[in-house]
């Protein structure tokens, strides 16, 4: 398999997905504004985006998608003998023996891992529910200052917590089509629910008193969406897992057992990067009102890239490193680490350099509309900026933490992860008082950076990964074109006054598109003038 292309095409249909969620982010911004009850949103929202993480493409996918491969791996490796010995049978004459089950052993590892998912979620969403006011007490306290806002928060989270069971067991379908191959799917899954937040925004907003709620009943709907395309995709791979009532026979599984083992450090990981999250919030909405929605927007700008390239290259990665690692591959499994890291450096640093020049262009572009003020862009390119800074950090970890999770050792990164939350805390400390809301998302770009580099440094020392030659090249070529783009970038910015209302929507989206469409130009020609081509990126995987 062309690994080249298979990431490409999921970043193109990430592509669409990102798209369709600034569409969303737009709308929300033009209709709401940034607002308490827009903050009471966001709080609410991240809760079940929260155990989104934890339990689906956070910690269950670590740990899930390496023993799929494995299990992948052998029933291979058994389909081909039995292959070989029914074809000597045939030669002796002997009768061929009954069918085996279409499903094998693979089936009943899925109807297993999705019993024990389903039930636990339906666990956790009811006592979700119930619990809503102390959990929008504990991760945005400074809410309550706002009565109606608070209130808001809780019926919102009340509503959106069945969320996580679905949203869940879109992760277990995404892992199993990833293993298999078939990554347009799970890319393409998103979008449905960015569709659906725009539809609630658009046509369900004068249903709802107060209008925001009208949000919430769109995360519902779209993580119905996002269910339901998943099954005709199972179905015609023969792998759809099948829910049982029988919890105990599922848990008896050993390779069941052994994902809830990987779950458990993997669980850790990833709520170490939850409670730092948690505490941004907290700290977020105790600073100027609107605080909490700059970060959101900020973040939402920030995921384009970190999105297209990280989730684009974790997903073809993880499998295939998977499968290298069963098949005992090492060599491989090294040059594909390193094919990912090159392809990290070429593409991220200059997004991050240009994110970084044109703030203020891109957040006016996308958000200054309506009841998204000139203050509200200033405020959101001020978070932008900051968070451009750890871009190449934040998608190197795509990478580099699934060189751990496909050999199953997630224990690494937890221990990093700790280190990483007391510095990232330690550096709130320090600039949240200089520079308020900015300073919580530098503080984010900083510990990327360093866990990254924790992450890096872990691989290498364990000779899982080694540059190969050729990565002063990449070095060289890749600052040079990000000088130019960031010069013609610096320029460019100033052509115009980006939040005047002298400029209408149409000619600012012409100015700000021709000027990235330039600056990309001018990045990749730089590139190709010094020597860099397609093909050598190019990088093949053994599917077996």
């Amino acid at each position: 398999m062309n690994l080249l292309r298979a990431a490409a095409t999921v970043s193109g249909l990430t592509l669409l997905s990102r798209v369709t969620g600034l569409v969303r982010e737009n709308l929300t911004a033009s209709i709401f504004g940034a607002s308490a009850l827009t903050d009471a949103f966001f709080v609410a929202f991240r809760l079940p985006n929260l155990l989104r993480r934890l339990f689906a493409e956070g910690a269950f996918s670590q740990a899930f998608v390496p023993i799929l491969a494995e299990a992948r791996q052998h029933a291979q490796v058994a389909d081909a003998a039995k292959a070989q010995a029914a074809q000597a049978d045939a030669a002796n004459g002997a009768q061929a023996g009954p069918a085996p089950d279409p499903r094998g052993e693979i089936g009943s590892l899925l109807d297993h891992v999705a019993t024990v998912l389903f039930w636990v979620l339906v666990v956790v969403t009811i006592a979700g529910v119930a619990a809503a006011p102390v959990l929008v007490l504990a991760i945005a306290g400074g809410l309550a200052r706002d009565p109606a806002a608070f209130d808001a928060a809780v019926v919102m989270t009340r509503w959106m917590f069945p969320y996580v069971l679905l949203i869940s067991m879109v992760a277990l379908a995404a892992g199993i089509l990833n293993t298999w191959r078939r990554f347009a799917v799970p890319a393409v899954t998103p979008v449905l629910l960015n569709l659906s937040f725009i539809g609630a925004a658009l046509w369900l907003t004068p249903l709802f008193d107060p209008p925001i709620y009208a949000l919430a009943a769109g995360v519902l709907i779209g993580g119905v969406a996002q269910l339901a395309v998943q099954v005709p995709a199972l179905a015609r791979l023969r792998l759809l897992p099948r829910v049982g009532l029988n919890l105990r026979a599922a848990l008896s599984d050993p390779r069941v057992r052994r994902v809830l083992r990987l779950m458990g450090p993997a669980v850790l990981a990833v709520s170490v990067a939850q409670i730092s999250l948690v505490i941004n919030t907290h700290i977020a909405s105790r600073l100027a009102a609107g605080s909490v929605s700059w970060i959101t927007y900020g973040d939402r700008l920030m995921e384009f890239p970190s999105a297209l390239l990280g989730v684009a290259m974790g997903s073809v990665l993880l499998p295939s490193l998977s499968a290298a690692n069963s098949a005992g591959r090492g060599e491989e499994y090294r040059a594909l680490l390193d094919w990912g890291l090159r392809l990290t450096v070429m593409l991220a640093l200059p997004c991050a350099v240009a994110m970084a020049v044109a703030a203020v262009p891109l957040t006016a572009l996308l958000f200054n509309y309506g009841k998204f003020d000139a203050h509200d862009v200033a405020m959101t390119a001020q978070t932008i900026v900051a968070y451009s800074v750890g871009l190449l950090g934040i998608v190197a970890i795509k990478i580099l933490a699934p060189g751990f999770y496909a050999k199953q050792d997630i224990r690494t990164p937890v221990k990093i992860a700790l280190a990483v939350l007391a510095a990232t805390q330690l550096m709130n400390l320090v600039l949240v008082p200089l520079i308020a809301h900015a300073g919580l998302a530098l503080s984010i770009s900083l510990g990327a950076l360093l866990n990254a580099l924790l992450l890096l440094a872990g691989l290498a020392r364990r000779r899982i990964w080694r540059p190969l030659p050729g990565w002063g090249a990449i070095w060289a070529r890749t600052l040079a074109g990000s000088l130019a783009l960031a010069g013609w970038l610096a320029w460019a910015t100033q052509a115009a006054d980006w939040t005047g209302s002298g400029m209408g929507a149409l000619p600012r989206a012409g100015l700000v598109l021709g000027m990235v469409a330039l600056g990309g130009s001018l990045y990749l020609g730089t590139l190709f003038l010094l020597g860099a081509r397609p093909r050598d990126f190019t990088r093949r995987t053994v599917d077996r």
